[in-house]
């Protein structure tokens, strides 16, 4: 795709006109139309400068680059390269300083990446398996999915309407993340999982209850997920935190049980 039907495309998806992204970017509407139809060729600081005026995150902002024919500025790392060691250390603290809640770092495609002690206790209880997949376990491929975890959940039409919108916010955010997109046209294809919008509470809810039960729990929970990214690191930028918090004493004490039979 060219740099300036990329550029038109993050242009649109934030919702903003040649003339207002000219405007708060400090550049004639005259410049932008030139670039966006290919008749003028951006330098490195200005894909950069429109990068951040549209919040593109760093992956986009490396992908403008190279529509531009430049050189990505953002690297990648995976989290187990010793380049991002101490990034490594951080969220290996913050994963233990929610015990006994569990905890997991997913990447943009809810693939797990960390987990901490409470979250591996819940696995064979709660997660089980992710078959089909020979990479990570993917957190929504095994709450939306027909089986496994979504047996589990006592609410699930509840839970799933609020992550399907989440799922769909982030979707539109990046419109050039085919991956994400193919991700989301997947889950909705699965037998009950319903549409965007159909959420009953507001959109961009901080909490997502979800009532798990099985033979052996019986655990009422809020999932949240926030960002920890830094900004430098294409991965590690996509990077958010899940953590599940108890609902009530009886779940919390749960939690706490399960926490002292595993030590």
């Amino acid at each position: 795709m060219s740099f300036g039907t990329t550029l038109r495309d993050w242009r649109t998806s934030r919702r903003h006109s040649q003339l207002s992204l000219a405007t708060e970017a400090g550049v004639s509407q005259r410049h932008l139309s030139f670039l966006e139809t290919g008749r003028a060729r951006p330098s490195r600081e200005m894909v950069l400068h429109l990068s951040r005026v549209l919040d593109v995150p760093l992956r986009g902002r490396n992908d403008l680059l190279v529509a531009a024919g430049l050189a990505p500025e953002y690297p990648s790392h995976r989290i187990d390269d010793d380049a991002v060691a101490g990034v490594r250390t951080s969220l290996e603290f913050l994963l233990g300083a929610h015990e006994p809640n569990p905890a997991y770092v997913i990447d943009r495609l809810w693939n797990l990446v960390m987990a901490n002690r409470a979250a591996q206790r819940l696995t064979p209880l709660l997660l089980g398996t992710d078959p089909g997949s020979n990479g990570p376990p993917n957190l929504l491929r095994l709450t939306l999915r027909p089986g496994g975890l979504r047996d589990a959940i006592v609410n699930f039409e509840e839970a799933a309407a609020a992550i399907v919108d989440r799922l769909a916010r982030e979707s539109r955010g990046d419109p050039t993340d085919r991956e994400l997109a193919d991700l989301l046209d997947e889950v909705l294809a699965y037998p009950g999982v319903p549409a965007p919008g159909t959420s009953p509470g507001p959109d961009g809810g901080l909490l997502v209850p979800i009532h798990y039960r099985t033979e052996d729990v019986d655990l009422r929970l809020f999932t949240t997920i926030s960002v920890v990214g830094t900004p430098r690191d294409v991965t590690l930028d996509e990077l958010r935190l899940e953590t599940l918090l108890p609902a009530d004493r009886t779940s919390a004490g749960t939690l706490e049980r399960l926490a002292v039979g595993d030590g």
